[in-house]
């Protein structure tokens, strides 16, 4: 071989090794997803959306209040009341799966941000305008603004967060929402009885306001969209209920947000059926609410001593026993007891549900799932009532107890944790 033939192999050989080895060419359908906590929210950031979801949610549980009465004050009848109530919930529920999807595609930042305008726009409407037909306009626009923005921070606060810090953001979440549970009626109905429903409706404006300026200021806070493109195929619902631990996480949802419904439903009508007055009504509710409270302070150290899976199992036997039990008895300070033990059973549930979520969601569509876990629980809000009710005056008071402590019991008893696959495992090591 002659010297000028050996130089030119061995240099093609060299570049060869130097050259880097470029990655094969990826199909829009195997765009790798975002880690889940690869931009991780410090306690700062995670109090802002805390703060949001608070002032959101307000104007959902406090709007609920001041629309039904401002109705009523404007000669509506229960008819229409109920109607305006229903559309709260009915119309997230047709949209809160799409709007999952859309937040998955583009991030966080649009989303919320339409989200606060939707809640200013259902503030200021009927406080401009103070006539039956704009309520109608106003329950839509308050419904669809807070399940954007639930359905945002939800999302951000899981993906944006490691498996172990992840079940700590939902669960100072959930506290939050307690808040605004509590806050919201009460602001609305001081507003209405010092200064009116309109101004009551002002009052909540106000708040969003206060969630529109905070938005803009620490936007810089919000993670800007993680680049996921969207796949060619078209995505289905079916996708996410053909995982068999996703179907377990809706099915444990839809148990417990109708035990949720029920207590709200029901035990005012069951307390006013054996002679309370409505303020022992309302401190055996708030017993509820105050449990709900205080467990959700309590997560952070319990989660640390038991799975998700066996915290879900024992709030749907725990709550089971407790309606069981409710119809048989008069006495006060017991149904405050059972009150108080039904909330620390139903509020610990919450946080888990939304970790084991995020855990189990395909890559890049845990926004997606949030969406169908609130379809689930705006379908029951709307539907359940009905339900209890017919089952109520057929059978008498005790048969929605007893009906939906029957299916906690089987949802304990058959919702046990899953084998963990070995791709989950890894994903939760990471």
């Amino acid at each position: 071989m002659d010297p000028d033939t050996r130089n030119r192999r061995e240099t093609t050989a060299t570049f060869s090794r130097s050259r880097p080895t470029l990655p094969a060419p990826t199909s829009r359908h195997d765009v790798p997803a975002p880690e889940p906590h690869a931009r991780p929210l410090d306690d700062r950031g995670v109090a802002v959306f805390c703060t949001l979801a608070i002032l959101s949610h307000m104007a959902l549980t406090g709007g609920r209040v001041t629309v039904s009465l401002g109705a009523l004050a404007q000669g509506a009848s229960s008819f229409t009341v109920g109607v305006l109530m229903a559309l709260f919930a009915l119309v997230p529920m047709l949209l809160s799966v799409h709007t999952g999807r859309w937040v998955d595609h583009i991030g966080a930042r649009r989303p919320l941000r339409i989200g606060v305008g939707l809640l200013i726009t259902g503030s200021l409407l009927p406080f401009a305008v103070p006539e039956t037909q704009v309520l109608f306009l106003s329950s839509c626009l308050t419904g669809i603004g807070c399940m954007v923005c639930q359905i945002s921070v939800q999302n951000v606060m899981g993906i944006h967060a490691s498996p172990d810090r992840r079940i700590v953001n939902f669960s100072r979440l959930s506290l939050s929402l307690s808040i605004s549970g509590f806050g919201g009626p009460l602001v609305a109905g001081l507003s209405i009885d010092h200064l009116g429903v309109r101004w009551a409706f002002g009052v909540l404006l106000l708040c969003q306001l206060g969630a529109l300026g905070l938005l803009l200021r620490q936007q810089h806070r919000l993670p800007r969209a993680a680049g996921n493109a969207r796949p060619a195929a078209r995505e289905q619902v079916s996708d996410l209920l053909a995982s068999p631990t996703l179907r377990r996480v809706l099915v444990a949802t839809a148990l417990l947000s109708g035990a949720w419904d029920l207590n709200s439903f029901m035990v005012p009508i069951f307390g006013a059926s054996i002679g309370l007055s409505a303020t022992t009504i309302g401190v055996i509710l708030s017993a509820f609410a105050v449990a709900t409270f205080v467990i959700r302070m309590l997560l952070p150290w319990i989660q640390r001593r038991l799975a998700p899976w066996t915290l879900l199992r024992t709030a749907m036997f725990t709550a089971s026993a407790v309606y069981v039990l409710y119809p048989f008895f008069r006495d006060v300070s017991i149904l405050i007891m059972l009150a108080f033990l039904l909330g620390l059973a139903l509020g610990s549930g919450q946080p888990s549900l939304l970790a084991l979520l995020h855990t189990h969601a395909p890559p890049g569509r845990a926004a997606e799932a949030l969406g169908l876990r609130m379809a689930t629980i705006n379908g029951g809000q709307f539907v359940l009532p009905l339900a209890f009710g017919s089952l109520s005056a057929l059978a008498g008071l005790g048969l929605p107890f007893w009906t939906v402590a029957a299916c906690l019991l089987a949802g304990g008893i058959f919702n046990r944790s899953p084998k963990r696959s070995v791709a989950t495992r890894r994903g939760e090591a990471r």
